[in-house]
């Protein structure tokens, strides 16, 4: 394998970033939603102040900063300018329930959280009031010892938190920027085998690094603007989509929501070049009944796709330079992905190079069949934070990283993934670790026994499918048990379809009274088409 001179090839802190684009492209459009444009110069001075009002506020190197807001300027800057002080940005995804906000704060050991009041439906001033009731008097709770200081955006703002303008009146004299590579720039959160979310460990290198190669294979060019619905909360939000832009001086076009109206506005109106999606997002683009209206200058597209889907968007989207990618949060996220310049039959077949100085090797299950894929090099995460023995079962001695999925290396070197190989359910881009489904489903009064798995969806590629043994003398209903999830998970988690049964036996149980997933998916499915 070749070693790659990082250092020598892009920037490798978030602030090194910054400053060039700044420096170079200065007019360019940095950041584009629906309410704002900020300039690559104006990005810059925004940072620079709320490095200021942070460093005053006491966060520093190391410290981890909650951020809880919709896709917008304003993230960008905050996560910019966290990064630039060597402390570390937390993302909250903004989907989450109470309880699920309550674990992310708590795990993270968050310092200060930065919020919106409300993100489209959900009331996060209210969560917070009920998981940390200090936030009304005076910080810290013993509910979270960690948290000294939250910063609510928006009009409802408790006794105990400060306002926007409170925090940005602290805004001083200027804060040199004192990041390194090796700095932990993000902790990630990701559904994983176990029952709650890890906290991936993400270094400027990492994520700088990925962001740069990724864009430079997407074939981002300084002033191409490149549409990403995708959430900051994601990597393919911060990696993948306002790294990658500031690496190749671009401008990121943005929105709160992804609809694929809206997503077709954008495209049309901001004359985009690139877009990023999933079949999901790619499919809900491509069907949508109002397409022909938006006229399209796209030149390329990233995709985590199937060749049908690749195909498409080509032919139909005008996208002749799509790309296909495959990562994972662990690896910050991108592990392959085809370029722009290749020939198309290549980039349509969804295989992929490696990226440059990274390592892939296919653990073999057996003969003819595909194994899991293991990732060595730059790009692989720190670790889990606070979880030593899941860092050390994820990543051996040698520094391969366990990914979980199923793949095979061609001959010529190009990787084709084949699946998840975890029980992981891929809904419309968001991973559902059916353990943290079943948990939340173990609450329930009348529930005895859970078990999920994930089923095709037309729209959403895969969603959850629950089987659930209620308890001796319990009296509830399907739509009852859905209607409770719907208010203790965030709604990508919620099953689509629940079954009640009266026990595992004949569907999916192993003698030693084990769940097999597989035969209780495909049993899941049998069901599914019986009904249609």
């Amino acid at each position: 394998m070749r070693t790659v001179d990082l250092a020598g090839v892009c920037p490798l802190t978030t602030d090194a970033a910054l400053r060039r684009a700044a420096a170079v492209v200065p007019d360019v459009e940095a950041v584009v939603n629906a309410d704002e444009r900020v300039t690559y110069a104006e990005l810059a001075a925004e940072v620079a102040r709320l490095r200021s009002a942070l460093h005053h506020a006491g966060i520093g190197r190391g410290d981890h900063v909650g951020l809880c807001l919709g896709n917008g300027p304003r993230w960008v800057a905050l996560f910019l300018a966290i990064t630039s002080l060597g402390a570390v940005t937390v993302p909250v995804n903004t989907r989450f329930k109470q309880s699920e906000l309550d674990y992310a704060l708590r795990q993270s050991d968050v310092r200060l959280l930065l919020l919106a009041d409300r993100v489209l439906s959900s009331d996060f001033v209210s969560m917070l009031r009920e998981i940390c009731p200090a936030v009304e008097t005076r910080l810290p709770d013993p509910a979270l010892p960690e948290l000294r200081q939250v910063v609510v955006l928006g009009t409802e703002v408790p006794a105990g938190a400060q306002s926007w303008a409170e925090f940005t009146a602290r805004a001083g004299k200027p804060v040199e920027p004192c990041s390194t590579p090796d700095d932990v720039a993000l902790i990630q959160y990701t559904s994983g085998t176990t029952s709650f979310p890890k906290g991936v460990l993400l270094t400027h290198r990492n994520m700088c690094a990925d962001a740069f190669f990724s864009g430079t294979r997407l074939g981002l060019r300084a002033g191409d603007r490149f549409y990403s619905g995708r959430p900051f909360f994601h990597v393919a939000g911060t990696t993948l989509s306002i790294l990658a832009c500031l690496q190749q001086l671009s401008t990121l076009v943005t929105a709160e929501r992804f609809t694929p109206g809206n997503a077709l506005r954008l495209l049309s109106d901001e004359r985009c070049t690139h877009f990023a999606g999933n079949d999901t997002i790619a499919l809900m683009m491509l069907n949508h009944p109002d397409r022909d209206r938006y006229p399209l200058v796209l030149r390329g597209a990233w995709l985590a796709a199937s060749p049908t889907v690749v195909r498409r968007v080509i032919d139909e989207l005008g996208a002749t330079e799509a790309v296909v990618g495959y990562g994972l949060s662990e690896a910050s996220p991108n592990v392959a992905q085809s370029a722009w310049w290749e020939p198309e039959e290549l980039r349509v077949d969804a295989s992929m190079p490696p990226e440059p100085g990274v390592e892939v090797r296919i653990r073999e299950t057996g003969e003819g069949q595909p194994g899991e894929i293991l990732v060595r090099g730059w790009n692989v995460m720190r670790g889990y934070y606070a979880m030593p023995e899941q860092t050390a079962a994820a990543i051996d001695a040698e520094g391969w990283l366990s990914t979980g999925d199923l793949g095979v290396l061609r001959p010529d070197g190009r990787l084709v993934f084949r699946g998840r190989a975890k029980e992981l359910i891929r809904v419309g881009g968001e991973n559902v670790a059916p353990t943290e489904v079943e948990a939340v489903l173990h609450r329930h009064p009348a529930i005895r026994q859970a078990a999920v798995v994930g089923v095709p969806d037309a729209r959403l590629v895969e969603v959850p499918f629950a089987f659930v043994v209620l308890n001796e003398g319990a009296t509830t209903s399907a739509d009852e048990l859905l209607g409770w999830c719907r208010d203790e998970m965030a709604g990508f988690k919620v099953p689509r379809h629940l079954r009640i049964v009266e026990g595992f036996e004949g569907i999916g149980m192993t003698a030693s009274a084990k769940i097999r997933k597989t035969q209780l998916a495909e049993h899941a499915v049998g069901l599914l088409e019986s009904s249609r």
